[in-house]
């Protein structure tokens, strides 16, 4: 039995690649003084009873480098869509103009460059984690099968390859985090 073992390395690399696609989300919420409409979508806002993402309740623009509008659909959203960009920690004050509603994208100082670099760490260290934990998953079902008649040399040669899998997500998640960091703090 323990012959026919084989790990699906395939399903954890798919995994790790979704942990670096949500991390890549994450980093694209992060302002870097340049307007980007990726930077309100983890915004969400109450819409008819549920969160909803602001995209799916008004259109997203760019119209000028330092501006981003979003012209909402329906009316009686407005106040929600501009009390949930207020209320999510992005440092953007809304203006309204009827049913359409401007951010003006204000210069970072140096302080706030400082605070999301510590922001993008931290997205950083959460990735990290999501990746040692699909490590400690694809560990537990090579445990599994030695308990099951593995030989030891599998067992060995299965870790190591789990173990290099992991090391080669958690360099993209710091090569990552370095790039944006370089980007934020970028004047």
């Amino acid at each position: 039995m323990s012959e026919d073992f084989e790990l699906d390395t395939d399903d954890l690399k798919r995994r790790m690649d979704g942990t670096m696609s949500n991390l890549k989300t994450e980093f694209a919420s992060l302002r870097t003084g340049r307007a980007s409409a990726s930077m309100l979508e983890p915004v969400m806002v109450d819409a008819y009873g549920q969160p909803t993402p602001i995209n799916q309740v008004g259109t997203v623009n760019v119209p000028e480098p330092r501006m981003v509008t979003i012209n909402v659909w329906d009316k009686g959203l407005v106040n929600k869509v501009e009390k949930a960009i207020r209320e999510s920690g992005l440092g953007i004050n809304p203006q309204l103009n009827g049913t359409i509603i401007m951010l003006p994208i204000p210069e970072l100082n140096e302080e706030r460059r400082r605070e999301l670099t510590k922001v993008a760490a931290q997205y950083a260290e959460h990735a990290r984690i999501a990746v040692r934990n699909l490590r400690r998953d694809g560990m537990d079902q090579i445990k599994k099968a030695k308990a099951d008649g593995m030989s030891e040399d599998d067992q060995k040669l299965w870790e190591a390859e789990v173990q290099e899998l992991t090391d080669a997500y958690i360099k993209k998640v710091d090569q990552a985090l370095e790039t944006k960091q370089q980007e934020i703090m970028q004047v």
